[in-house]
C-alpha cells in the first residue's frame, strides 16, 4: 500500500520545475530540490530504504546492458545532430568557452542525475515490485508529459526512452545505468550540436 502512496504523493513534483521559470542553474536548483531531496525526505518518512528505491551501484548486467546502450545510440546521436530543430535548442545552457561548456555538462549531469532518480528510482522501484509493467507505464507517462515544448521529435522519443530506462534499471537493480546512459548521450550529443559536425 505504501507504494501507492509514495507514487501518488511524488506525481505532482514531476511538473514542478516546468512551472518555475528560472535561469539554467535556477532549474539545476529546483529540480534538485524536487526530484531528489523531497523524495527522498517523503519516501524516507514513509519508511523505504535507499536500495528499495534503486539507490544502489548497479549489477554486472546493468553496467553491461549501460555501455551496450550507450554504443547503439551513437548512431541515432550523430543522426540527431542533423536536424536543424534539436541543434538549435542544445545544448540548453550558456556556455563562452570549454571552461563554461564543461560547467554546464556537469550542471546537466545534476539534472540528469535528479530525473533518473526520480522517475527510474523513487516512481519506478518501489510499484515495480507489486507490478513491473505497471510501474514502468506509469513513470512514462509524467516523464514523456515533461518534454512537451521541447523539439517535437522528443517527446515520442522521450516515451520510448522511459520504457528502456526503466527495463535496464530494474534489470540492473539500480537507477545509476540510465542516469549514465541519459548523462553521457546527452554530453556527447551537446558536443556534436556545438560542434562544426553540426554545420550543413
Amino acid at each position: 500500500m505504501r507504494e501507492y502512496v509514495l507514487f501518488l504523493l511524488l506525481l505532482p513534483l514531476s511538473f514542478v520545475p516546468w512551472l518555475i521559470p528560472s535561469s539554467f542553474w535556477g532549474h539545476v536548483l529546483i529540480v534538485l530540490i524536487a526530484y531528489l531531496l523531497v523524495p527522498l525526505a517523503i519516501s524516507t518518512l514513509l519508511g523505504f530504504k535507499p536500495f528499495e528505491l534503486g539507490l544502489k551501484p548497479p549489477n554486472r548486467k546493468g553496467v553491461k546492458l549501460f555501455l551496450l546502450l550507450f554504443t547503439l545510440s551513437i548512431p541515432l546521436s550523430l543522426y540527431g545532430a542533423t536536424i536543424p530543430s534539436m541543434r538549435n535548442y542544445y545544448p540548453v545552457f550558456p556556455y563562452s568557452s570549454p571552461g563554461s561548456f564543461l560547467l554546464g555538462e556537469l550542471g546537466m549531469g545534476l539534472i540528469m542525475l535528479a530525473h533518473e532518480a526520480f522517475y527510474r528510482g523513487f516512481l519506478l522501484f518501489p510499484l515495480a515490485k507489486k507490478n513491473e509493467w505497471l510501474a514502468i507505464l506509469l513513470q512514462d507517462v509524467p516523464y514523456t508529459l515533461v518534454h512537451i515544448g521541447k523539439p517535437g521529435i522528443e517527446v515520442p522519443y522521450a516515451f520510448v526512452a522511459g520504457i528502456i530506462f526503466a527495463k535496464i534499471d530494474l534489470e540492473g537493480e539500480s537507477f545509476l545505468p540510465s542516469f549514465l546512459l541519459h548523462w553521457l548521450g546527452s554530453a556527447f550529443f551537446d558536443l556534436l550540436c556545438a560542434s562544426s559536425f553540426a554545420v550543413p
